[in-house]
């Protein structure tokens, strides 16, 4: 909690009650408010975050059932279920006090009070505050993470000179928590790069929590990186702890953050210079304490040039930039990839002891591979699935083969032209079906729409 005494709210329709019980419990929070008006409750409880309210029973004159008191608690739990509400009444009642409690209460005052019964009432409330909102806190992100952490473990298979010098700065930098921002193709392995350096990071243990910027909504930014409470729009029904607060402690990787659009760049930017997140529909500042990984396939600083992203944010995120070459060069590690795929996908899909022939691999090592690791991974899958015998051939690299034959074919040189003819084909042989067309060429489906677009291929 951001306030180490925390927030107060008195209700009571009568001053002088609400004058007494603030200073009797002013060393207590260093944050306390008063409200005659019950009505007003509702809306001061969506704009604070209250640790304890303290509420009178009985409003209405000449009604002193305590059922207002009940109705009202009720409103507010439905707001806020972790929010300790002790409850306060001049017409002492057993059963009416077991009542509140049943119903969520912390606890029960009579009026005329004792100071000191009241001190301790309102301290255990406030304790109880931060163990619900810890409890709660830890089911959330718990439940969050089963659904954003990997357990696999990362294998990065390299036997080229220019990965060795990749991997000797990831040695480097991940004895520091600089900001780290990976550059590369589509389907180099950027990830797996960035998970490298929190493995040997101090923050091992901790979480690696990955986002697709690109996959996000722009209208829920906001909610999925710094989460909301619920109530905060239509369709926040609970409160939602967003990746910055799933990744304390530990690293969050911003995957394709050069598509990310202005107006998010500079709520990221401000969250990462303050250190603190602000949950949509809540007040309530968070700290956090994250190691920043960023990545992207666009030319960053051309991007940043043509004044689409933001200078100051490039800055900040790009302590040390690391630059995973594309397979094309680094052809040394094709093989080694292959084989590594092919032990993968024997195992999956029983098929062990299946090796490459001399003309396969003399083939697959000359291949361009425009999509490069996960081009090469998904070729590898089919040709494992599609063998008949222990020895892969490279008709069992279908789009590879197919690949291959219409490079033998292809008279221009023209870079573009034969890639408006590679996605031609590959939609054509997956009958317009864009998601296998974007796996086939190793790319995402956002970049073949984009291409398509580009090249008037609709």
């Amino acid at each position: 909690m951001e306030n180490v005494k925390g927030k107060l709210l008195i209700i009571d329709d009568n001053e002088e009650i609400l004058l007494a019980i603030k200073l009797s419990l002013q060393s207590l929070f260093d944050t306390i408010m008063t409200e005659k008006n019950p009505a007003n409750v509702l809306s001061l409880i969506s704009d604070k975050n209250f640790d304890v309210i303290i509420l009178d029973m009985n409003f209405e004159t000449g009604i002193n059932t305590g059922n207002e008191g009940l109705y009202w608690l009720s409103r507010i739990l439905e707001i806020d279920a972790d929010v300790s509400v002790i409850l306060i009444t001049a017409y002492a009642d057993i059963e009416l006090a077991v009542k509140g409690i049943q119903q969520g209460a912390a606890d029960f005052i009579e009026k005329p009070w004792d100071d000191s019964k009241l001190y301790a009432s309102a301290l255990k409330a406030k304790n109880l505050r931060k163990s619900k909102v810890e409890a709660t806190n830890l089911r959330s992100k718990n439940s969050s993470l089963k659904q954003h952490i990997s357990s696999n473990p990362v294998n990065i298979v390299f036997e080229s000179p220019a990965m060795a010098k990749v991997m000797e700065l990831v040695n480097k930098v991940s004895e520091t928590d600089a900001n780290v921002l990976i550059l590369g193709e589509n389907g180099t392995g950027k990830e797996l790069i960035a998970r490298e350096i929190h493995n040997r990071s101090k923050r091992k243990n901790e979480a690696f929590i990955a986002v697709d910027l690109g996959a996000i909504n722009p209208n829920l930014f906001e909610s999925e990186l710094f989460g909301h409470v619920k109530g905060a729009f239509t369709d926040a029904r609970d409160n939602k702890i967003g990746r910055f607060e799933l990744a304390n402690g530990g690293t969050l990787f911003l995957d394709e953050i050069g598509n990310l659009p202005m107006p998010n760049q500079a709520k990221l930017l401000s969250t990462l210079q303050n250190r603190r997140v602000t949950r949509v529909g809540s007040s309530a500042e968070i700290e956090i304490d994250i190691r920043l990984i960023s990545a992207t396939n666009a030319s960053i600083h051309q991007v940043v040039s043509k004044g689409l992203f933001r200078e100051d944010l490039l800055y900040r995120i790009n302590t040390i930039q690391v630059e995973v070459p594309p397979l094309r060069n680094r052809r040394e590690d094709i093989i080694p990839l292959i084989n590594h795929f092919i032990d993968i996908n024997g195992k999956k899909y029983n098929k062990v002891n299946l090796k490459l022939s001399p003309n396969a691999e003399k083939k697959l090592y000359q291949h361009p591979w425009p999509g490069n690791i996960r081009q090469l991974e998904h070729a590898v899958e089919k040709a494992v699935i599609l063998a008949s015998s222990k020895v892969l051939q490279i008709d069992d690299f279908m789009s590879v083969s197919e690949n291959l034959q219409q490079q033998q074919e292809v008279l221009s040189l023209n870079l573009i032209e034969n890639e408006k003819m590679v996605i031609t084909k590959a939609i054509e042989r997956n009958m317009g079906n864009m998601t296998k067309a974007a796996r086939d060429l190793g790319v995402t489906r956002k970049t073949l729409y984009n291409k398509i677009e580009r090249y008037g291929l609709q």
